[in-house]
């Protein structure tokens, strides 16, 4: 069974409870895009910690700045291994990859967990 989301702010909760629920296909939806927040936030966020523009960071790359903006897009799906690690060394940083227990999801609709350090 597909463990209930708590939310400290009563609206959240109830968004939650009446659209995401128990319902385990809703439940990976909203994983899948709360992993693709995470990243694109993350690479938005060393971006500016670096100091760059995203037209900067594109050339340290080699691609262009409509790329960068796409990858820091929250809705931007495709963010592929050798991109993110094309960024983390022209930021100084290196990727972290984790592997965790899966909720009790069909497996059609597991996803995987990404994180970007």
């Amino acid at each position: 069974m597909v463990r209930s989301r708590r939310f400290q702010s009563e609206t959240l909760q109830y968004f939650w409870d009446r659209y995401i629920g128990e319902n385990p296909e809703r439940v990976a939806e909203y994983e899948q895009a709360a992993a693709d927040v995470d990243i694109a936030r993350a690479i938005y966020d060393m971006r500016r910690q670096a100091g760059l523009t995203q037209r900067q960071l594109a050339k340290k790359i080699g691609t262009t700045a409509s790329v960068i903006c796409r990858l820091e897009d929250a809705d931007y799906e495709g963010h592929s291994l050798a991109m993110l690690r094309r960024i983390a060394e022209a930021l100084g940083k290196r990727i972290e990859i984790r592997f965790l227990p899966a909720t009790r999801l069909p497996p059609a609709t597991r996803r995987k967990s990404r994180k970007i350090a």
